[in-house]
C-alpha cells in the first residue's frame, strides 16, 4: 500500500491507496484517509508511532502493508522529520515533492522553486484528472488557485488569505463580534450579527471565486474549475465557477508523483 501525507500549514491529510489498479484502470484506489492537526515541533519518532496508531484503527500492521510513501510539505520542520522517519522506521521507496523530482508538469514561472510541493501535486492531479486547461481552488490555510494549460503546464496561480485565518483577524480586531458556526445563513441581507458573518463568508468567498476565475479564463480561455481543501465543500456549492469537487486531489497528485519516480 502506498501512504501519501500531505502536510499543510494548518492540518495534515494521511491517505492510504491500495496496491493494484482501481476501477477501470483509473489507478490504485484511496481505501482510507485522515486529517490531522499539522504540529511542526513532531520529531520522526512521533510521525511514526502516530501512523502506526492510525492504521492500528483500521486493523493494519503499518510495517507490513506500507509498500511507499510520498510526501508534499510545506512545513520544513516537518518534511525533514518525514524524511527521517521513511528511512528509520519503514525502509521503503519514498517520493517527497521538492526541486529534481520527476512531477511530468513543465513549471513555467520565475522560480520553479517557490511553488509549493501541494500545489504542484494539485495540478498534476487535475491535469490527470480534467485535461486543461484547469483552475484547482485548493482551499486552505490560504486559499490557492493554480493555473495548467491545455498543454499540462503549470502556468503560475494566484495565493490569497485564507477562510479561517480571515475570520481569526476579523475576531482579533473586532471585539464585538462573535464566533460562529459556518452554515448558509437564510438570507443573503440576514438581520442579525451572525447570520451576517455567515452570509459574508459564505457568499463573499464564493464571488471571489468566481470573479478571480472570470478574470483567468480572460487569460488562459475557458477553464474546468475543481475545488479541494479542507474547505471546499463548505463553498463549493454556492459558487457558479466550480464545476468538480475533489476532496483527495493533492493525495491523487502525490499518488502519480510517486508512480512517475518510482517503478
Amino acid at each position: 500500500m502506498l501512504v501519501a501525507i500531505d502536510v499543510g500549514n494548518t492540518q495534515t491529510v494521511i491517505g492510504v491507496f491500495a496496491p493494484g489498479d482501481g476501477p477501470a484502470g483509473s489507478g490504485p484506489s484511496l481505501l482510507y484517509h485522515w486529517r490531522i492537526a499539522t504540529v511542526a515541533s513532531r520529531t520522526a519518532d512521533e510521525l511514526a508511532l502516530l501512523l502506526d496508531q492510525l492504521f492500528q484503527l483500521r486493523g493494519l500492521e503499518v510495517d507490513e502493508v506500507v509498500t511507499g510513501i510520498a510526501v508534499a510539505s510545506v512545513v520544513p520542520r516537518q518534511r525533514t522529520a518525514l524524511r527521517e522517519m521513511t528511512e528509520r522506521w519503514f525502509k521503503v521507496e519514498s517520493v517527497i515533492v521538492e526541486p529534481g523530482v520527476r512531477t511530468g508538469m513543465p513549471i513555467i514561472y520565475e522560480n520553479p522553486k517557490e511553488v509549493g510541493a501541494d500545489r504542484i501535486a494539485d495540478a498534476v492531479a487535475a491535469y490527470e484528472k480534467f485535461g486543461g486547461p484547469t483552475i484547482v481552488v485548493d482551499f486552505g490555510t490560504a486559499t490557492t488557485f493554480e493555473v495548467v494549460s491545455a498543454k499540462g503546464e503549470y502556468l503560475g496561480g494566484v495565493i490569497l488569505p485564507g477562510i479561517e485565518i480571515s475570520l481569526e483577524a476579523l475576531f482579533a480586531r473586532a471585539a464585538l463580534l462573535p464566533r460562529v458556526e459556518l452554515v448558509e445563513p437564510r438570507s443573503v441581507l440576514p438581520k442579525n450579527t451572525v447570520e451576517s458573518i455567515q452570509s459574508g463568508v459564505i457568499f463573499g468567498f464564493a464571488a471571489q471565486v468566481d470573479g478571480l476565475c472570470r478574470r483567468l479564463d480572460v487569460e488562459v480561455g475557458p477553464s474546468t474549475v475543481v475545488a479541494t481543501g479542507g474547505l471546499a465543500g463548505l463553498i463549493g456549492p454556492y459558487s457558479a465557477a466550480i464545476q468538480h469537487h475533489e476532496p483527495w486531489l493533492t493525495l491523487e497528485g502525490l499518488r502519480i508523483i510517486y508512480g512517475r519516480n518510482v517503478r
